[in-house]
């Protein structure tokens, strides 16, 4: 079984993000909703979480997306900001 390299969330400018901490993802790995394109990770409560290291991209249910390969990302990198959500995988291409 070959593993796979997760991309990293290369910026986030979703403000409000308990993850976000200076524009970088610190989400040990976040999820890809399906139809909005949305960062199912997104939280926001007022308190920083994380980790010391950028996040990743953990799982992609968009599977109409180009850079989706049986449920997870193979893009290089991704970026989070908002768009028809709050915070939203703008690196998201339709097939």
């Amino acid at each position: 079984m070959t593993t796979m390299s997760l991309p990293i969330v290369n910026t986030c400018s979703v403000e409000g993000c308990s993850y976000n901490h200076d524009h970088d993802c610190h989400a040990g790995a976040i999820t890809v909703i399906e139809e909005t394109s949305a960062c199912g990770t997104y939280f926001a409560d007022g308190h920083k979480g994380g980790g010391a290291e950028t996040g990743h991209v953990g799982a992609c249910h968009r599977t109409d997306c180009v850079h989706n390969s049986s449920l997870e990302c193979s893009a290089e990198s991704v970026e989070i900001g908002p768009a028809g959500d709050v915070a939203d995988c703008l690196t998201f291409s339709a097939r």
